[in-house]
């Protein structure tokens, strides 16, 4: 009798690799998630590598059959399993991370970007189990295969001057912006919490006031946060 090795459930076809390739289409999933033009000048920024570096990258990714480049760069259905095995250990990652380990939401990302990489299939699954199958990170983004069920959301620019509204989203993009995450948990702009907006400067800059404080927003993370409004 022979032992035929197997690669764990769901990892079948995408073990073995490059570990640069699951980091690229992880990041082109993302840039489509929040509906950013994936072009290489994106990724090059997103990744902080040099767009030559990117180019040769997009060549070798389609030459491993992880993405196409007719009309743009686009996962395959193999490059978009790969991303959303990452994905979601990266987001399971963050919810551990922060609800038990208390660790700050980007201490949080950080450390997630290291794990994602390492956690097995039996692991993911205790993940979720000992979470309760959340279905975002911490940040309000939904983890794939969790069943996530979108609310109706609106950005935060587009709220009225008094109108009431509950934080949903910090997208991917604003995660990568330095400091902003640390701002954001401090000044209580985190999904669940309910805030005022309060006023609108000429530069776009908008006002809330959320758990008590009054907090000033640019005009960058305003038009890309997302809530709910209330009625």
């Amino acid at each position: 009798m022979t032992f035929v090795p197997t690669a764990p459930h769901g990892d079948a076809g995408l073990e073995g690799l490059n570990p640069a390739f699951a980091q690229y289409c992880e990041t082109i999933f993302e840039l489509h998630e929040d509906d950013v033009e994936v072009i290489q000048a994106r990724i090059a920024e997103r990744l902080g590598v040099s767009r030559p570096s990117v180019s040769e990258m997009i060549r070798r990714l389609g030459a491993e059959g992880l993405v196409t480049l007719d009309g743009g760069i686009e996962l395959t259905p193999r490059g978009e399993a790969l991303a959303v095995r990452v994905v979601r250990r990266h987001r399971l990652a963050e919810r551990m991370l922060t609800d038990i380990l208390g660790l700050s939401w980007a201490e949080a990302h950080v450390e997630a970007n290291r794990w994602e990489a390492v956690i097995s299939p039996n692991v993911e699954a205790a993940l979720d189990r000992v979470l309760g199958s959340p279905t975002t990170c911490p940040h309000g983004n939904p983890i794939p295969g969790s069943g996530y069920l979108p609310p109706d959301t609106v950005m935060l620019c587009d709220v009225r001057v008094g109108e009431r509204f509950v934080v949903t989203r910090i997208p991917e993009e604003l995660e990568f912006t330095d400091g902003l995450l640390t701002f954001l948990e401090a000044a209580s702009v985190t999904p669940g919490n309910e805030g005022l907006l309060t006023a609108v400067s000429p530069d776009g800059t908008v006002t809330v006031e959320v758990a008590g404080r009054s907090v000033g927003i640019g005009r960058f993370a305003a038009d890309r946060i997302m809530v709910s409004t209330l009625d």
